[in-house]
């Protein structure tokens, strides 16, 4: 459910000190965006501590959680490569510290350095098997059997992530996760 990438982050943190101009490490406080949906950002990030969720807005308001990130993911890499627009927004849930690579920066080290390129692939695929084999699981099953599996993988969950997060990671209302909540605790 959260997802982390130690070698990604164990990269970044041997080209911190000799690319101190395009590596800034950043502390960012509880609820803050720090990528915006339909904007432009310069950098991508890597997440060094904390959690963050990744989610987008749709047209009519409605919240759709596509991840959550912890130590070592990646973020705002599809809109660097493609410089488009942020696709989602990312906001921290906690205090996290975050590495922003500049953008030219990261495609420069996509270009030149094969094992950096080997990483990102290596982290694209994984995102969307992930995201796979997660859409699948949450449509083929109940709420109930999600919230099981999802506590399986992260016990603190409903001391960390708030419900309506919960609610909107598994495409559900929270009334609907309230009610299979409480009946997993009458049961």
């Amino acid at each position: 459910m959260i997802r982390v990438d130690k070698n990604i982050l164990n990269y970044i943190l041997s080209l911190e000190k000799k690319s101190s101009e395009y590596i800034i490490l950043q502390q960012v406080e509880p609820r803050n965006k720090i990528v915006k949906q339909d904007h432009n950002t310069s950098h991508v990030y890597v997440l060094k501590s904390g959690i963050c969720k990744c989610y987008l807005t749709t047209e009519d308001g409605n919240v759709y959680i596509q991840e959550f990130f912890g130590e070592g993911q990646l973020f705002g890499e599809v809109e660097a490569i493609h410089d488009i627009i942020s696709v989602c927004s990312v906001e921290s849930i906690n205090e996290v510290q975050v590495y922003a690579i500049n953008k030219s920066y990261f495609k420069k080290l996509l270009s030149n350095d094969k094992n950096f390129n080997d990483l990102i692939l290596k982290t694209l695929t994984n995102k969307i098997a992930y995201k796979a084999h997660r859409h699948s699981y949450n449509q083929f099953n109940s709420i109930s059997s999600n919230i099981i599996r999802l506590k399986k993988i992260f016990p603190e969950l409903t001391q960390v992530i708030s419900k309506k997060d919960i609610a909107n990671y598994l495409g559900v209302t929270l009334r609907s996760l309230n009610r299979a909540l409480k009946n997993q605790i009458q049961s």
